[in-house]
């Protein structure tokens, strides 16, 4: 396997590749951010092991550029700060995983087989439906240039949506997944949210792109045919499906 060790020190970095060779990688070194992106981009890596403080770029916002160009290599943040705030920020930028100096290589090694076994898996830091996207981290949500506030809620029940385009989704799923397991409502609050939303990421922009599945529940379109949607559920662009209850924001 392939690994890229991104450290700028050179002890470090040469310590952290023997005993990477050791193993059985095969290892590249790049000892600052440019250096860092040219070889993401030039070379196809199983993971990285990233250190946090390169010269600029930092680690961060190397691995926040590599997951914002569809880079989706396994990262392992190095680290001799080992703050909750400086993990956040690692993990937040599209790390996969986080290990603090000084450090055992029997560690890193575990951390490393755990992580290619995951595979490159496609995981983005911003979630993109069409022209509307939605970022967990800073919390915000955007149809195409604009910004469109939302509720705690709101922006929680759309998440759910973009992150299963195109995909019908029942009333309770929707309620297992955004709701918590205390919560003891009627179905109805689905329909309930899902008309705030429309009168926010739709309307607004003269799209219908959260649709009714009658006798189902929601999906939200990414702009595919219908035929490639599949016929089995009948599809209404507006209005709500089921019962309708009263529009009290729990």
């Amino acid at each position: 396997m392939r690994v890229l060790v991104v450290e700028d020190e050179v002890k470090m970095a040469a310590l952290v590749r023997r005993g990477l060779e050791r193993e059985g990688y095969a290892v590249d070194l790049a000892s600052d951010g440019p250096e860092a992106l040219w070889s993401a981009r030039e070379r196809s890596y199983d993971a990285i092991v990233l250190d946090a403080m390169i010269p600029e770029p930092d680690g961060f916002a190397v691995c926040r550029t590599l997951r914002e160009e569809g880079r989706w290599a396994p990262v392992l943040i190095l680290t001799a700060r080992d703050s909750v705030e400086d993990r956040v920020r690692g993990l937040d930028a599209g790390a996969d995983d986080y290990l603090t100096k000084p450090f055992a290589f029997e560690e890193l090694f575990a951390r490393l087989r755990a992580l290619t076994r995951r595979g490159p898996i496609e995981r983005p830091i911003v979630v993109a439906v069409g022209d509307l996207t939605l970022d967990p981290v800073t919390r915000t949500v955007r149809r195409g240039d604009q910004r469109v506030e939302l509720s705690a809620k709101e922006f929680a029940l759309l998440e759910f949506l973009m992150r299963h385009p195109d995909e019908v989704l029942t009333r309770t799923r929707i309620i297992e997944h955004v709701w918590d397991f205390a919560y003891e409502g009627g179905s109805n609050v689905v329909d309930v949210y899902v008309r705030y939303l429309r009168e926010k990421v739709d309307r607004p922009f003269d799209r219908a792109d959260i649709e009714t599945v009658r006798g189902v529940g929601y999906r939200l379109r990414s702009g595919v045919d219908d035929d490639d949607l599949g016929a089995d559920a009948h599809r209404v662009a507006a209005g709500t499906a089921g019962s309708s209850g009263p529009e009290a924001r729990p």
